[in-house]
């Protein structure tokens, strides 16, 4: 594969100890990092975990109040802005009951914001963005020698944020960063202007991540990008992420990929047969559709209409007729009509999706779209909003019913099924990703996270699955290095093995991970 050619550093980011990881009393300081937005920012926390680990920070227990807190923002939504502030104002009182606490926030929000940031909370000890995550560590011990805050804002990416040390969250699956910004000139979305230009990763780069993450134990990858299938612009390879998806199929024990998120423009049939013709490729996607009405993806900027959109998916189940398609669609774009909208339910009802995350559409300052006539009524939008989720919800539980009898491998996961302790079942990921809580027969062998368990189908809901054993047999249980890898982080922690604990991983260098998400049951 064509090497990259990139001004941004992809060599390791090394985090030097901080005398400010010591307090006074000569006790190591705690930390927590809370994480507000999207796969990006979740991927992100995972290098500010890793780099305050690294200065010699040490978590935070559950019961504990932190010594620092760092609020890793989103700005995606017209909420994000209230969510940060409503969350600094109940921090303050906790900052002055608790001696030389910091409060940190990053991210998108801090990027757009900056100085407002500490002029709306001047509680605030530091302020950075998106491009120098790594710098947390040391404007924490400047706001502490010189006391008072600390404000960064890098305007263009120095460094790749998987070059930086990390806290990995999970055993079994792990996030890999493939290119950071995006290019596209979207009219709703803020991202562009606050993580900058697309930049590539070399492939080389991230394939060797993806070893090692391996070679630790994950049996599962998500690549990840603002744009993950436009992936080569930057090195001119129109067939990149083609190349770099079926690359990973070499890759021994590495057992599951997915990608989020691709943009329908540029979803081009090489990537299709990629991902049908590369076994350890799931039959999984998520196609962000935002509109089923061409006048307004049009109006959104969104270079594709809604006949391409239906054609890709047709494309995608021709050559992988299980695969389950989701999707992000917003309601109440500026200027939307009743007829517009009956085109996206229209759309919605052709395109069959597994499920959709479905958004009401809010004004972005900083966006074209937010200074455009003809916004909704809020009315409109909530009456147009509970329509589509009727009738998504409708379509997933269809969807879902023709799973019934099945079998399927899943991969056990932690901290996916909330009720599992009250309905004595587990809860695991199929390959298409769909969620499946399954029964523990009485005297079987218990599964760990990461390892992988055969079960049949016996109950759809709208959003999730049931495998039940009404005759009672154990469960097929295949144990793997993940499972072991997760066993030994539980042995490494001091923690008793227990099923649904999170091993406290080491941190390490360019090897992020984190649970799979889920909307819940």
């Amino acid at each position: 594969m064509t090497p990259v050619s990139s001004a941004v550093s992809s060599e390791p980011t090394l985090i030097a100890p901080s005398p400010a990881a010591v307090d006074v009393d000569g006790h190591t300081r705690t930390y927590e990092v809370r994480t507000f937005g999207c796969q990006m920012n979740v991927h992100d926390s995972e290098r500010l975990a890793g780099s305050l680990e690294s200065a010699g920070y040490v978590p935070a227990a559950d019961d504990q109040d932190p010594d620092v807190v760092v609020i890793n923002t989103c700005a995606v939504r017209d909420n994000a802005a209230g969510k940060l502030y409503g969350t600094l104002g109940h921090l303050k009182s906790k900052k002055d009951a608790h001696a030389g606490m910091q409060i940190a926030v990053g991210g998108c929000l801090a990027q757009m914001d900056k100085q407002a940031v500490l002029d709306k909370a001047p509680w605030v000890d530091v302020v950075f963005g998106t491009h120098n995550m790594g710098s947390l560590p040391g404007l924490l011990e400047r706001a502490r020698h010189n006391g008072e805050a600390e404000l960064e804002i890098l305007e263009a990416l120095e460094v790749f944020p998987s070059t930086l040390p990390t806290k990995r969250d999970s055993a079994y699956s792990g996030w890999v960063s493939i290119s950071v910004g995006c290019n596209n000139t979207c009219t709703f979305c803020i991202v562009p202007s606050l993580r900058g230009k697309e930049k590539d990763r070399r492939p080389g780069d991230i394939l060797n991540e993806i070893r090692l993450l391996v070679d630790d134990g994950a049996v599962e990858v998500t690549l990840l990008g603002q744009n993950v299938n436009s992936y080569g612009v930057e090195f001119g390879d129109r067939q990149a992420f083609a190349k770099l998806l079926r690359a990973t199929g070499d890759i021994e024990g590495l057992e599951r990929v997915r990608f989020t998120s691709p943009h329908p423009a540029m979803f081009t049939d090489d990537v299709i047969d990629a991902m049908a013709e590369t076994p350890n490729v799931m039959p999984q996607l998520h196609m962000p559709l935002q509109s089923g009405s061409d006048r307004v993806l049009k109006a959104m900027r969104r270079s594709y209409r809604s006949t391409r959109f239906l054609g890709i998916l047709d494309r995608v189940r021709e050559k992988m007729p299980d695969a389950a398609i989701t999707t992000d669609i917003i309601v109440g774009f500026p200027g939307e009509t009743d007829e517009d909208f009956e085109d996206t339910m229209r759309v919605v009802e052709q395109a069959r999706f597994s499920s959709a995350f479905t958004f009401q559409y809010s004004i972005r300052e900083g966006t074209p779209a937010a200074t455009m006539a003809d916004q909704v009524p809020k009315a409109v939008v909530q009456e147009r909003y509970e329509r589509l989720l009727a009738l998504q919800e409708r379509i997933s539980l269809e969807e879902n019913e023709k799973q019934v009898g099945r079998q399927v491998e899943l991969l056990v996961a932690t901290g996916e099924g909330r009720k599992d302790a009250a309905t004595h079942r587990l809860t695991g990921r199929a390959r298409d990703n769909r969620l499946v809580h399954f029964e523990v027969p009485a005297g079987s062998e218990l599964p760990r996270p990461g390892d992988m368990v055969t079960a049949t189908i016996t109950h759809a809901a709208p959003f999730h699955l049931l495998a039940d054993a009404p005759d009672g047999a154990p469960l097929r249980i295949r144990r793997t290095r993940a499972g072991d890898a997760w066993e030994r982080g539980q042995s490494d922690s001091c923690a008793v093995p227990a099923h649904g604990g999170a091993a406290g991983g080491a941190v390490s260098l360019g090897m992020p991970t984190i649970g799979l998400r889920a909307p819940g049951r």
